[in-house]
């Protein structure tokens, strides 16, 4: 069993005798009682130490209990502190001006102890309920936000997932466009990772993988974000930062991952990634989904021309891969030239399997 709680209450009155005489009638009943003598003392009793409840005099020199109360209730600081005011004045004024200045009972001189002791414990009632609830609230915030997080979250590698991308994505281009901020993405894969899986093991490659997405994350600045797009495929996005820019960090993070030694349970391994970069503003880039789709195609021309590679996506090595790729076959015409790789609606070739791009 619980024991039961000790309760702090704040008596405030400018005379002494009835600070004394409540204290004894208070700490008779378990109370721990504190005593100020005028209003600025007893905010500056609760600044040092917040009761659970104040008994607090309305007729005092200086600072009355309606203006301590007023202070009390509007200082957003402070929790719930039940206030009983007392007085002599027994008239309906008197008691609608403190209840409308934040009181939340009011007891008339002189006091019926048996009264005061009622009410004491029913507004410490409210306030133990008040204190529950506001926990239970904070429990299923926090819930809340975890639950979230892992909405957000690739659970092996712990970066951001593909939905987590997208809203951000959708978010970061929002501001770029409103600030003609400049944005770049940077599209990247582990070369040849199904030789990982077929080779090593799953667990192997779920430890490569989780490596891979830890020193993404460690070259990444605070801003930018980082996720697993899908399979051994990641996307960063780098908010503010301009085409040429994306491309120098994109081969950077290159010859990090060349330079490499992945580890995992009873072994090591080497491998190379490719990028592809694309940034706005560009003419090339209409939307945010014109930028994806060129961060992608040009990965996939990084992995077409060679694998360990960064392409930017309006490189004459871009441009030279896709005219060569889109050339009418002599025995089959296109209607028109698209993009080697193009995922779009209609027509267009798949840009192969995931086996064709490893």
């Amino acid at each position: 069993m619980e024991p039961k709680p000790q309760y702090r209450i704040l008596v405030v009155d400018d005379h002494e005798d009835n600070i004394e005489l409540l204290r004894a009638r208070l700490e008779a009943r378990g109370y721990i009682v504190d005593g100020a003598a005028d209003g600025q003392l007893a905010l500056d009793a609760v600044d040092k130490c917040i009761p659970d409840l104040i008994l607090l005099d309305v007729m005092m020199p200086k600072l009355d209990g309606i203006e301590v109360v007023r202070r009390l209730k509007t200082n957003p600081a402070l929790p719930f502190i039940p206030v009983i005011m007392q007085t002599a004045l027994d008239s309906t004024e008197n008691k609608v001006e403190g209840l409308d200045a934040g009181a939340d009972d009011y007891i008339t001189k002189p006091i019926n102890f048996a009264e005061l002791e009622a009410r004491v414990n029913s507004l410490l009632r409210i306030k133990a309920l008040q204190v529950a609830l506001a926990k239970r609230e904070r429990e299923l915030s926090d819930l809340n936000d975890k639950l979230r997080e892992i909405s957000l979250t690739d659970g092996l590698t712990k970066v951001d997932n593909r939905r987590s991308l997208e809203e951000r994505l959708h978010e970061m281009w929002e501001h770029h466009m409103r600030l003609h901020e400049p944005i770049a993405l940077v599209m990247c894969d582990i070369d040849k990772f199904k030789s990982v899986n077929d080779e090593y093991g799953h667990q192997a490659g779920d430890a490569v993988l989780q490596e891979f997405a830890a020193l993404l994350k460690s070259e990444a600045r605070e801003i930018d974000r980082v996720g697993r797009y899908g399979g051994e495929e990641f996307l960063l996005i780098l908010p503010g930062t301009v085409l040429d820019a994306a491309v120098t960090f994109a081969e950077r993070l290159r010859e990090k991952v060349e330079n490499h030694t992945f580890s995992f349970t009873n072994g090591t391994l080497r491998r190379t990634m490719s990028c592809g970069v694309a940034g706005s503003p560009h003419p090339r880039i209409r939307d945010q989904e014109s930028l994806l789709k060129a961060a992608d195609e040009a990965l996939y021309v990084a992995k077409e021309t060679g694998r360990n590679k960064a392409v930017r996506f309006d490189s004459n090595e871009f441009n030279a891969h896709t005219q060569e790729t889109t050339k009418p076959d002599a025995k089959e015409p296109t209607a028109e030239p698209v993009l080697a790789g193009a995922e779009k609606r209609g027509s267009t070739p798949p840009r192969g399997t995931a086996a064709q791009r490893a």
